[in-house]
């Protein structure tokens, strides 16, 4: 099981809406997730933070060799040096006072036996007993994980000074991987967005990635998962390999924040109920194989040991009504909350102007994008810096970015070499070939405002941190931000008090009764998705197959979800809102499938 404090965790935001979280949230116990693909931006953090703490600093330089790694580490290691100090200085402030000792210990769950030795301790009368429990209990205070997050398909390979490729080794995702394992921080590496079986591999020459003659792991493994199968392909590859999943990490495909890897038509509460039925075997199917790969290296794993890897869910989890139907419904251990946490300044670098759009947005401000580079959708922002940068360029007749980073290269439609689609390069060139092949007309217009969606987001999506924190100008540093549609619903700046206490059910509710379920969002977003998968579909008979497929997995989710919505509510928990959805949505779906049949059926005629 998982030694972390909380029953929740700040999930990973974009490359710099979480990227000094530990820093600000560690010592009191909460665990956070740290993007590392952008190791300039960790550089120049680095440089921020040690002159913020008085501690040492050496650049590293851009074309220094196994700068990537090297930058990575040295930003982990300064992490994890300032949040051990801010723990010690917590430790040693005294109890029975208003405190960051105090706050540690009543930010915590009503479940935490930490939390109840501290409450027993405030009942106590003074004298030597007290004083030798106080200073026990102040001992047993740890912080929150710094946890990193590893999108694996983000992978360049890289060339030297001199233009010359070099070794595999030394591709992004190995040299970030590289970086952490080479740190001082014993936390959990969180693999994203697929699967990368060379980037696993590398893992075996790091041994924090394998149980100590304690039976310990010092750097655990969680995976980010769509669904069971997913989890038992990848989990099966890795234990070949004698390592061991800490964490399977399930996530809504719509109705979270960032990219939006959308299932097909599978909904939310019926991948849940698959890992509940099954979950058994995430720990019988691996255990072996795991232990003939020690056996086999000449090792020791600990006999009595059983593993059973946790499950955690996020994605447009709003209150603790949600969290109890989570925890409670579909065993799950633990809850992922990151786009309210955007609205929390003292948890995370935003600019105050993007805040300030966020508070303001509704559901028509939020929108899946084809703003990535990667080709997968992407939740977004209307009007935000970096969509306005992005159209300013064009108008100026300068597209696209001069791509200053390059991590999602990936095209080789116009050159040898991959470069980005968001890039000045790749889209001058995209744009001049629909000039000249298309006729005027809203196919045309369709084509170039695809173009046109690409941002930069390496560069834009850490430039809030930047400026929030004063190391970059507003002006210079257009902005992106990627939230989920929850958002929505959160209106204003909140405490971490607050925030804490809503995913707890303490205090007061602070989100509007009419709030749709996390379950009934997700609907509605799939049959969007679903509509716009019809309106971009060609005639042929495997996206028919597909199409039909959805329709199907949406059909069974919503007889599923029937029998969640007729179940007796927890306390928060707007049921009646999830059988509205399945009406309304699932008459929708049906004119759209409906529709789509009758096209398919007037082609086949004509």
């Amino acid at each position: 099981m998982s030694d972390t404090l909380h029953n929740f965790h700040i999930p990973v935001m974009g490359t710099g809406h979480s990227i000094d979280t530990p820093i600000r949230l560690a010592h009191l116990g909460i665990t956070s997730v740290i993007s590392i693909i952008d190791d300039i931006l960790l550089e120049r953090l680095r440089k921020y933070y040690t002159a913020q703490y008085d501690l040492p600093f050496e650049r590293i330089p851009a074309r220094e060799e196994d700068g990537r790694a090297k930058r990575i580490t040295a930003y982990l290691d300064m992490v994890h040096d300032i949040v051990e100090m801010k723990m010690e200085n917590v430790r040693s402030l005294p109890f029975f006072e208003k405190n960051e000792k105090t706050r540690y210990f009543e930010l915590l769950p009503e479940t935490s036996g930490l939390k109840k030795a501290y409450q027993d301790l405030l009942a106590m009368k003074p004298g030597e007993l007290r004083e030798k429990i106080a200073q026990e209990l102040s001992q047993k205070m740890r912080p929150g994980n710094i946890d990193v997050n590893i999108m694996v398909k983000v992978d360049r390979l890289r060339a030297d000074k001199h233009g010359k490729p070099l070794s595999e080794e030394f591709s992004d995702a190995k040299a970030a991987l590289r970086g952490y394992a080479k740190s001082k921080v014993d936390s959990a590496m969180i693999f994203s967005a697929g699967i990368n079986q060379s980037l696993y591999g590398y893992m075996t020459k790091y041994k924090d990635f394998y149980r100590d003659q304690e039976g310990q792991i010092r750097k655990k493994i969680i995976l980010k998962v769509s669904d069971f199968r997913s989890a038992m392909i990848q989990g099966r590859y890795m234990a070949k390999k004698g390592l061991e999943i800490s964490e399977f990490r399930i996530e809504s495909g719509l109705n979270c924040g960032g990219h939006a890897f959308a299932s097909p038509g599978l909904l939310l509460p019926v991948l849940l109920r698959d890992f509940k039925e099954k979950r058994k075997e995430l720990g019988t199917q691996f255990q072996p194989i795991i232990q003939r790969f020690y056996e086999k290296m000449g090792w020791e794993y600990p006999t009595e040991l059983e593993h059973h890897p946790e499950l955690t869910v996020q994605g447009g989890i709003g209150n603790h009504g949600e969290v109890q139907r989570l925890e409670k419904g579909f065993n799950i251990d633990r809850t992922g909350w990151a786009t309210p946490f955007l609205l929390v300044p003292e948890a995370t670098p935003i600019d105050s102007p993007t805040r300030m759009q966020l508070m303001n947005s509704k559901d028509d401000a939020l929108y899946l994008s084809g703003a990535s580079p990667l080709g997968v959708p992407f939740n977004n922002l209307k009007d935000s810096g970096s969509e306005k940068w992005t159209m300013d360029r064009y108008k100026n007749g300068k597209p696209g970015s001069p791509c200053p980073k390059g991590f999602l290269v990936s095209n080789t439609e116009f050159t040898e070499q991959p470069i980005c689609t968001a890039s000045t390069e790749y889209i001058v060139q995209k744009l001049d070939q629909i000039n000249t092949k298309m006729e005027p007309g809203e196919g045309k217009d369709t084509a170039i405002n695809k173009v046109l969606a690409k941002t930069c987001l390496c560069e834009h999506l850490g430039n809030g941190a930047l400026i929030s924190l004063g190391i970059a100008p507003a002006e210079r540093s257009p902005q992106a931000i990627c939230p989920g549609p929850s958002i929505a619903w959160f209106n204003r700046y909140y405490t971490l008090e607050e925030m804490v206490d809503q995913i707890y059910g303490r205090g007061k509710e602070l989100l509007s009764k009419d709030r749709p379920h996390m379950f009934a969002k997700e609907i509605q977003l799939y049959v969007d998705h679903f509509r716009s998968l019809i309106e971009n579909s060609f005639s042929n008979p495997k996206e028919h197959n597909a199409l039909h497929t959805f329709y199907e997995n949406m059909q069974n989710g919503f007889e599923y979800c029937k029998s969640i919505a007729k179940s007796v509510a927890f306390k928060g928990e707007n049921l009646p809102s999830l059988s509205e959805a399945i009406e309304k949505q699932g008459k929708r779906l049906e004119e759209i499938y409906q529709n789509f049949k009758m096209k398919i059926s007037e082609e086949v005629l004509n």
